[in-house]
């Protein structure tokens, strides 16, 4: 990378840096809180070193409903990272609202209600993907591959430990 990129590129983190911290926890784009989580709508999503579609790409995700987190804002382009912290600049085209969590620990109990002690209704792996129906402190119905029932919120990425969903 050339000097000049460098320093342009300094300059668009430092002006996002500068945005984020103006606008306290919304974006400057669409007033949503940020950091937030969305989901990819598209199968596949290219993920950009800057905020157009001039900047390079550094990677593409290929996979669908995959949760991801909005950092920050600029025009069309929203800043994301997935659960590993890599991130980068994607259109918001490939994005969607829809909620969706990605399992964390591996065969993880899915139970019929929210409580250690409920019956389980199936085992989910490592890196499922599911969409979140509703959460409360401790758990979140979730629904993958045609099951639905609660799992605890610690054994998932795409919510936030403090956060409710109805």
């Amino acid at each position: 990378m050339s000097r000049v990129s460098n320093l342009l590129w300094a300059t668009l983190l430092t002006g996002a840096q500068t945005l984020g911290a103006a606008a306290q926890d919304r974006g400057s784009v669409t007033k949503l809180p940020l950091p937030r989580f969305v989901s990819m709508k598209a199968s596949e999503g290219n993920v950009r070193r800057g905020p157009s579609s001039t900047h390079r790409i550094d990677w593409i995700f290929v996979r669908k409903d995959i949760p991801l987190e909005i950092t920050a804002e600029h025009g069309h382009w929203r800043r994301i990272r997935d659960r590993d912290g890599a991130g980068g600049w994607m259109h918001y085209s490939l994005l969607s609202g829809v909620r969706t969590a990605i399992i964390e620990t591996d065969m993880v109990e899915m139970k019929a209600k929210p409580a250690p002690d409920a019956m389980a209704v199936a085992q989910l792996e490592l890196g499922v993907i599911a969409r979140i129906q509703e959460c409360s402190i401790e758990w979140c119905e979730i629904r993958s591959s045609g099951y639905q029932g609660w799992v605890r919120k610690a054994d998932l990425w795409g919510v936030k430990p403090d956060e409710t969903l109805e």
